[in-house]
Protein backbone atom coordinates (compact mmCIF):
# COMPACT_ATOMS: atom_id res chain seq x y z
CA UNK A 1 0.00 0.00 0.00
CA UNK A 2 1.44 3.38 -0.93
CA UNK A 3 1.97 6.06 1.70
CA UNK A 4 -0.75 8.23 0.20
CA UNK A 5 -3.34 5.50 0.59
CA UNK A 6 -2.51 4.58 4.14
CA UNK A 7 -4.72 6.06 6.87
CA UNK A 8 -3.85 9.71 7.37
CA UNK A 9 -1.69 10.66 10.33
CA UNK A 10 -3.36 14.07 10.54
CA UNK A 11 -6.33 15.14 12.60
CA UNK A 12 -9.47 16.50 10.97
CA UNK A 13 -10.27 20.15 10.28
CA UNK A 14 -7.00 21.09 8.58
CA UNK A 15 -6.01 24.39 6.98
CA UNK A 16 -3.05 25.69 4.78
CA UNK A 17 0.48 24.40 3.86
CA UNK A 18 3.40 22.41 5.40
CA UNK A 19 7.18 21.89 6.02
CA UNK A 20 9.45 18.87 5.96
CA UNK A 21 8.86 17.57 9.53
CA UNK A 22 6.21 15.51 11.45
CA UNK A 23 4.39 14.26 14.52
CA UNK A 24 2.25 11.21 15.16
CA UNK A 25 -1.42 11.80 14.50
CA UNK A 26 -4.53 9.76 15.01
CA UNK A 27 -5.69 7.92 11.87
CA UNK A 28 -8.81 9.42 10.33
CA UNK A 29 -9.23 7.69 6.99
CA UNK A 30 -7.64 7.42 3.55
CA UNK A 31 -5.68 10.25 1.97
CA UNK A 32 -7.12 11.42 -1.41
CA UNK A 33 -5.32 10.43 -4.57
CA UNK A 34 -2.65 12.82 -5.80
CA UNK A 35 -3.11 15.09 -8.78
CA UNK A 36 -2.22 14.20 -12.35
CA UNK A 37 1.13 15.99 -12.18
CA UNK A 38 2.58 12.73 -10.84
CA UNK A 39 2.58 11.53 -14.44
CA UNK A 40 5.30 13.93 -15.60
CA UNK A 41 8.37 12.08 -16.85
CA UNK A 42 10.98 14.65 -17.89
CA UNK A 43 13.55 15.81 -15.36
CA UNK A 44 12.39 19.41 -15.82
CA UNK A 45 8.78 18.45 -15.14
CA UNK A 46 9.75 16.49 -12.05
CA UNK A 47 11.94 19.32 -10.75
CA UNK A 48 9.04 21.75 -11.14
CA UNK A 49 6.79 19.33 -9.27
CA UNK A 50 9.48 19.06 -6.60
CA UNK A 51 9.41 22.84 -6.28
CA UNK A 52 5.67 22.64 -5.59
CA UNK A 53 6.24 19.90 -3.02
CA UNK A 54 8.79 22.19 -1.35
CA UNK A 55 6.09 24.86 -1.25
CA UNK A 56 3.33 22.62 0.14
CA UNK A 57 3.87 18.89 -0.17
CA UNK A 58 0.51 17.93 1.31
CA UNK A 59 -1.39 20.18 -1.09
CA UNK A 60 0.40 18.62 -4.06
CA UNK A 61 -0.34 15.02 -3.04
CA UNK A 62 -3.89 15.73 -1.91
CA UNK A 63 -3.31 14.92 1.77
CA UNK A 64 -5.04 16.65 4.65
CA UNK A 65 -3.33 19.65 6.17
CA UNK A 66 -1.74 19.25 9.59
CA UNK A 67 -3.10 21.21 12.53
CA UNK A 68 -0.42 20.29 15.07
CA UNK A 69 2.72 22.35 15.26
CA UNK A 70 5.70 20.35 14.04
CA UNK A 71 7.87 18.95 16.80
CA UNK A 72 11.04 20.47 15.29
CA UNK A 73 9.55 23.96 14.96
CA UNK A 74 11.43 26.30 17.35
CA UNK A 75 9.48 27.67 20.28
CA UNK A 76 11.03 31.08 19.58
CA UNK A 77 8.68 31.44 16.60
CA UNK A 78 5.01 31.84 17.51
CA UNK A 79 3.58 30.26 14.35
CA UNK A 80 1.61 27.07 14.82
CA UNK A 81 -0.11 24.41 12.75
CA UNK A 82 0.24 23.72 9.04
CA UNK A 83 2.61 26.61 8.32
CA UNK A 84 5.24 24.89 10.46
CA UNK A 85 5.23 21.86 8.13
CA UNK A 86 6.11 23.53 4.83
CA UNK A 87 9.67 23.07 3.59
CA UNK A 88 9.79 26.72 2.63
CA UNK A 89 8.79 27.80 6.15
CA UNK A 90 12.00 26.40 7.58
CA UNK A 91 14.39 26.67 4.65
CA UNK A 92 13.06 29.79 2.90
CA UNK A 93 11.71 30.57 -0.55
CA UNK A 94 15.30 31.43 -1.45
CA UNK A 95 16.44 28.05 0.01
CA UNK A 96 18.95 29.88 2.23
CA UNK A 97 17.12 29.48 5.54
CA UNK A 98 18.67 31.54 8.32
CA UNK A 99 21.20 33.01 5.87
CA UNK A 100 18.56 34.43 3.51
CA UNK A 101 15.29 36.35 3.61
CA UNK A 102 14.18 34.40 6.71
CA UNK A 103 17.16 35.60 8.73
CA UNK A 104 14.65 38.01 10.27
CA UNK A 105 10.92 38.55 10.24
CA UNK A 106 7.87 36.43 10.97
CA UNK A 107 9.49 33.24 9.68
CA UNK A 108 12.77 33.62 11.54
CA UNK A 109 13.64 30.17 12.90
CA UNK A 110 17.42 29.88 12.88
CA UNK A 111 17.12 26.78 10.68
CA UNK A 112 19.70 26.26 7.93
CA UNK A 113 18.77 26.28 4.26
CA UNK A 114 19.06 23.55 1.64
CA UNK A 115 21.40 25.38 -0.73
CA UNK A 116 24.25 23.27 0.69
CA UNK A 117 22.61 20.21 -0.90
CA UNK A 118 22.81 21.48 -4.46
CA UNK A 119 24.30 18.74 -6.66
CA UNK A 120 24.05 16.19 -3.85
CA UNK A 121 22.93 12.68 -4.73
CA UNK A 122 19.14 12.45 -4.62
CA UNK A 123 19.35 9.30 -2.48
CA UNK A 124 21.24 11.29 0.16
CA UNK A 125 18.60 13.99 0.13
CA UNK A 126 15.72 11.49 0.32
CA UNK A 127 17.38 9.93 3.38
CA UNK A 128 17.50 13.34 5.07
CA UNK A 129 13.85 14.07 4.27
CA UNK A 130 12.90 10.72 5.82
CA UNK A 131 15.08 11.08 8.90
CA UNK A 132 13.93 11.39 12.51
CA UNK A 133 13.95 15.17 12.38
CA UNK A 134 11.69 15.49 9.35
CA UNK A 135 9.66 12.31 9.95
CA UNK A 136 8.02 12.30 6.52
CA UNK A 137 8.87 8.69 5.73
CA UNK A 138 5.26 7.44 5.90
CA UNK A 139 3.56 10.48 4.43
CA UNK A 140 4.58 10.51 0.77
CA UNK A 141 5.29 8.01 -1.97
CA UNK A 142 8.79 7.29 -3.24
CA UNK A 143 8.09 9.34 -6.38
CA UNK A 144 7.24 12.34 -4.20
CA UNK A 145 10.49 12.03 -2.25
CA UNK A 146 12.47 11.68 -5.46
CA UNK A 147 10.85 14.73 -7.08
CA UNK A 148 11.45 16.85 -3.98
CA UNK A 149 15.06 15.65 -3.90
CA UNK A 150 15.48 16.47 -7.61
CA UNK A 151 14.36 20.03 -6.93
CA UNK A 152 16.81 20.39 -4.05
CA UNK A 153 19.70 18.81 -5.94
CA UNK A 154 19.25 20.20 -9.45
CA UNK A 155 16.47 22.77 -9.52
CA UNK A 156 17.20 25.54 -7.00
CA UNK A 157 17.29 29.12 -8.26
CA UNK A 158 20.00 31.56 -7.19
CA UNK A 159 17.50 34.26 -6.35
CA UNK A 160 20.12 36.90 -5.60
CA UNK A 161 20.82 36.96 -9.34
CA UNK A 162 17.24 38.08 -10.00
CA UNK A 163 16.15 39.93 -6.85
CA UNK A 164 17.71 42.98 -5.23
CA UNK A 165 17.69 41.76 -1.64
CA UNK A 166 17.95 45.19 -0.03
CA UNK A 167 15.23 46.75 -2.18
CA UNK A 168 13.06 43.60 -2.28
CA UNK A 169 12.64 44.22 -6.00
CA UNK A 170 13.07 42.11 -9.11
CA UNK A 171 16.06 42.79 -11.34
CA UNK A 172 13.88 42.77 -14.42
CA UNK A 173 12.57 44.82 -17.31
CA UNK A 174 8.92 45.77 -16.89
CA UNK A 175 8.27 46.29 -20.61
CA UNK A 176 9.58 42.83 -21.45
CA UNK A 177 7.65 41.41 -18.52
CA UNK A 178 4.42 43.00 -19.71
CA UNK A 179 4.66 41.17 -23.04
CA UNK A 180 5.09 37.85 -21.24
CA UNK A 181 2.38 38.62 -18.70
CA UNK A 182 -0.13 39.54 -21.40
CA UNK A 183 0.47 36.27 -23.25
CA UNK A 184 1.02 33.80 -20.40
CA UNK A 185 -0.59 35.15 -17.22
CA UNK A 186 -3.45 37.41 -18.26
CA UNK A 187 -6.12 34.76 -18.80
CA UNK A 188 -6.06 33.72 -15.14
CA UNK A 189 -4.95 36.91 -13.41
CA UNK A 190 -6.56 39.54 -15.65
CA UNK A 191 -5.03 42.63 -17.18
CA UNK A 192 -4.70 44.36 -13.81
CA UNK A 193 -3.79 41.29 -11.73
CA UNK A 194 -7.09 41.41 -9.84
CA UNK A 195 -9.17 38.76 -11.60
CA UNK A 196 -8.77 35.97 -9.02
CA UNK A 197 -11.11 37.03 -6.24
CA UNK A 198 -9.84 34.77 -3.46
CA UNK A 199 -6.28 36.13 -3.56
CA UNK A 200 -4.76 39.55 -3.15
CA UNK A 201 -4.09 41.62 -6.27
CA UNK A 202 -0.75 40.70 -7.81
CA UNK A 203 0.52 44.22 -7.30
CA UNK A 204 0.08 43.78 -3.53
CA UNK A 205 2.13 40.57 -3.37
CA UNK A 206 5.47 41.98 -4.42
CA UNK A 207 6.61 42.60 -0.86
CA UNK A 208 7.83 38.99 -0.84
CA UNK A 209 9.57 38.69 -4.22
CA UNK A 210 11.22 35.39 -3.28
CA UNK A 211 7.84 33.70 -2.95
CA UNK A 212 6.62 35.16 -6.24
CA UNK A 213 9.76 34.08 -8.09
CA UNK A 214 9.41 30.57 -6.70
CA UNK A 215 5.78 30.29 -7.77
CA UNK A 216 6.44 31.64 -11.25
CA UNK A 217 9.29 29.18 -11.70
CA UNK A 218 7.66 26.07 -10.23
CA UNK A 219 3.92 26.74 -10.18
CA UNK A 220 1.27 26.92 -7.46
CA UNK A 221 0.50 23.67 -5.59
CA UNK A 222 -2.86 22.11 -6.52
CA UNK A 223 -3.67 24.95 -8.94
CA UNK A 224 -3.67 25.17 -12.74
CA UNK A 225 -0.81 27.63 -12.81
CA UNK A 226 1.93 26.99 -15.39
CA UNK A 227 5.46 26.47 -14.12
CA UNK A 228 7.98 28.46 -16.15
CA UNK A 229 10.93 26.38 -14.96
CA UNK A 230 12.18 25.69 -18.51
CA UNK A 231 12.23 29.43 -19.25
CA UNK A 232 15.31 31.46 -18.37
CA UNK A 233 14.82 32.73 -14.77
CA UNK A 234 15.18 36.27 -16.15
CA UNK A 235 11.70 35.82 -17.65
CA UNK A 236 10.30 35.47 -14.13
CA UNK A 237 12.21 38.56 -13.00
CA UNK A 238 10.79 40.54 -15.92
CA UNK A 239 7.24 39.41 -15.11
CA UNK A 240 7.77 40.48 -11.51
CA UNK A 241 9.09 43.88 -12.57
CA UNK A 242 5.87 44.38 -14.51
CA UNK A 243 3.49 43.04 -11.86
CA UNK A 244 5.07 45.45 -9.38
CA UNK A 245 3.47 48.21 -11.47
CA UNK A 246 -0.04 46.74 -11.18
CA UNK A 247 -2.68 48.02 -8.75
CA UNK A 248 -2.30 47.04 -5.10
CA UNK A 249 -6.06 47.26 -4.56
CA UNK A 250 -9.11 46.20 -6.53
Amino acid sequence: MSAKHKPSRYRGGMVAAAAVFTFAFAPIGPVPAASADEAVTTEAGRIARGGRLYDSWFAVIGAEKPTDTHSAWPASNSRTGDATWRCKSCHGWDTLGRDGAYATGSYETGIIGVRRLESAETAEIVAIIKDDTHELADLMDERDFEDLALFISRGQTDMDAYIDRAAKAAKGDAATGQAVYETVCVNCHGATGTKIKDMDPLGALMGNPWEILHKIRYGQPAEEMPALYTFDPQVAADIMAYTATLPMER
